[in-house]
């Protein structure tokens, strides 16, 4: 069932051959890195998963420009540093194409939490939100999203359960961990905010 709540697509690089990533209901999923150039001339390593019946709509081989339509899904991971919330796209259709590298996306979601406004180093705003996406079957998606300037600014005054219609990108963002015994580098993954329009409020998600 499509949910037109939370919509990607994506053109990008194959960055590795997809490797199993599990299997559910006798059907076989896989993972795989899209590698999606930013207009910037940085690149984007996003996380995509697709049943294998979806990856024989292409051939896969890498270094080969792929088109991925789907959706962004969460899940929260449990591990012995503590809980993380995993973000990859969840494709629909995977197919080979000699498109230009696109990276757009459209999600309804609620304010889950305080949204978070803050400044860079260099004085710039920036407002942190967290967006509960329904998918059906009574399933919800934690999105995390940042948003610049004044439509930082706007949306930083939003109470919880507003509900956001927002466009953007997925991007990738290294950071460092500091665990107790070491740190390491991690890498988050955010929809980066172009537009963002209030659609009413709902009860907070449970």
């Amino acid at each position: 069932m499509e949910n037109t709540a939370n919509r990607i697509s994506l053109v990008g690089t194959l960055a590795e051959r997809p490797v199993l990533s599990h299997t559910n209901h006798e059907r076989n999923f896989y993972r795989f890195l899209l590698e999606v150039a930013r207009l910037s001339g940085a690149c984007d390593l996003l996380p995509v998963v697709a049943a294998e019946d979806v990856l024989l709509q292409a051939d896969l081989f890498q270094g080969y420009q792929i088109a991925v339509s789907g959706q962004i899904r969460s899940f929260n991971s449990k591990a012995e540093t503590g809980r993380r919330l995993i973000i990859s796209v969840f494709a629909e259709s995977v197919t080979t194409t000699d498109r230009e590298h696109e990276n757009e996306l459209t999600l309804t979601g609620a304010i889950c939490k305080p949204p978070v406004l803050r400044r860079t180093p260099l004085g710039r705003e920036i407002c942190d939100v967290m967006l509960a996406v329904n998918r059906p079957y009574r399933r919800t998606d934690y999105i995390p999203c940042i948003l610049w300037g004044r439509l930082a600014q706007q949306t930083a005054e939003y109470p919880v359960g507003t509900v956001l219609t927002c466009t953007g990108r997925l991007q990738s963002r290294e950071y460092i961990k500091v665990l107790p015994d070491r740190s390491e580098t991690r890498t988050a993954y955010e929809v980066s905010v172009t537009t963002a329009e209030p659609a009413g409020e709902v009860e907070h998600p449970q």
